[in-house]
């Protein structure tokens, strides 16, 4: 089964094609639709074994840019499939499901009704993951489409991990809860570290590290997500690259009494103005530069990176002790998989949790699948690259092969 896989921005459209077997899968492109409704579009196209094609164009919208893709995926000369009859489904990554979806969905007419509930969540990116819902019903007509959710994973979580302690009819009346995010990714890593480290996944003490521009944390009890840093909105939880993460609420009412500034301003400075970007004086939401930084010696991005770090520490321990123990500590993520510097401080000095790590194991490992604990570790540790595409082709997969397709 081919499955075209599509991750909706608001003026991007990241895209697999991989084909599904029960043998195994393969991807056979990837790539990337840029500015769009912006002037000089890019369609970056990776086909597995052909050199990248780029193309530059405008996209006033998107299903001009789907439109590429599939151009892109049968083209004669760099495509992947000889024509539009040998794609069997679409899969999508979609933001929010709220409360409704505990699991991926196929796309019909009531799916799509409820995913438009929930754009109150995420009005900044629901509504362009339904762009490329409708762009599909209206170029591939007929071919099934999958939604897979951010937030599905999590929603195993307790009442007692997800309320906030506000009046209740907030939660009652409007839904004010936690509900997380990463949640493809997390299940991803949990499940395939668990495999390395020969541990049963469905009787196990997890805790995933999600770590990138954004961040999260993810305690995962006998397979099912009990606790997560992400909230209401991806704003919440660790410092990531611009967001600033948990923080007094008081703060934003002090700093709205001093400058004045509205909620409009207060948002887009807690969302792209803070995090590692904000405490390192503006120099860059890019742990790279800001390594660099602390290795010449500045004060200022040192503090920065330390917070930034000891944030990751500080929820492992919590919900290690909130699992009651903890079997696996995984790191994923752009700067989880490339960072061993935060790996290292989040686990140097942690043997009073079973935790033996091998700093020399670790030291220089970027982009490698490995263990990083000591062969007598109670708790192991694993760096492992996530592959949300493959979740979501998997799931399209298992739905669309039940419809006998």
């Amino acid at each position: 089964m081919v499955i075209l896989v599509l991750n909706c921005g608001s003026s991007s459209i990241k895209y697999q094609v991989i084909e599904m077997a029960e043998s195994g899968n393969s991807l056979l492109a990837k790539g990337l639709v840029e500015r769009i409704g912006i002037e000089d579009g890019v369609l970056t196209h990776k086909p597995t074994g052909k050199e990248p094609v780029k193309t530059v164009t405008d996209i006033p919208d998107h299903t001009v840019g789907i439109d590429l893709i599939i151009k892109a995926i049968t083209d004669p000369a760099h495509g992947v499939i000889a024509s539009l009859n040998e794609l069997d489904a679409v899969g999508h990554r979609v933001v929010h499901g709220g409360e409704q979806f505990k699991q991926s969905a196929l796309i019909d007419q009531s799916v799509m009704d409820m995913v438009e509930g929930c754009v109150d969540l995420a009005p900044l990116h629901i509504p362009a993951n339904l762009k490329g819902i409708y762009a599909i019903n209206e170029l591939l007509p007929g071919v099934p489409q999958v939604a897979n959710f951010d937030t599905a994973f999590h929603q195993t979580m307790p009442a007692k991990a997800f309320l906030y302690g506000i009046p209740r009819r907030y939660y009652d009346e409007y839904r004010v809860r936690a509900y997380g995010f990463h949640g493809t990714s997390h299940r991803f890593v949990a499940e395939e570290a668990a495999k390395m480290v020969g541990l049963d996944f469905t009787k196990s003490k997890i805790v995933t590290c999600h770590i990138g521009n954004g961040g999260s944390v993810t305690a995962v009890l006998n397979g099912k997500s009990v606790d997560t840093s992400m909230g209401l909105t991806p704003v919440d939880g660790l410092m990531m690259g611009t967001r600033c993460g948990s923080i007094d609420p008081g703060v934003l009412n002090f700093i709205h009494t001093k400058e004045g500034k509205s909620m409009e301003e207060i948002w887009n400075l807690i969302n792209k103005e803070s995090g590692i970007y904000g405490l390192s004086g503006g120099l860059s939401s890019d742990m790279r530069d800001i390594r660099a930084a602390v290795e010449a010696g500045n004060q200022v991005v040192t503090e920065a990176e330390e917070a930034y770090f000891y944030r990751v520490r500080k929820l492992v321990g919590s919900y290690a002790a909130a699992m009651g123990g903890l079997d696996l500590l995984v790191f994923t993520g752009g700067v989880g998989e490339n960072g061993p510097q935060l790996r290292e401080y989040v686990c140097k000095d942690m043997e009073f949790m079973g935790i033996q790590f091998d700093s020399a194991a670790n030291d220089g490992v970027k982009g490698q699948d490995k263990v990083l604990s000591k062969a007598d570790s109670r708790v192991k540790v694993v760096v492992i690259g996530t592959n949300e595409e493959l979740v979501i082709a998997t799931d399209t997969y298992n739905i669309v092969s039940k419809l006998g397709k």
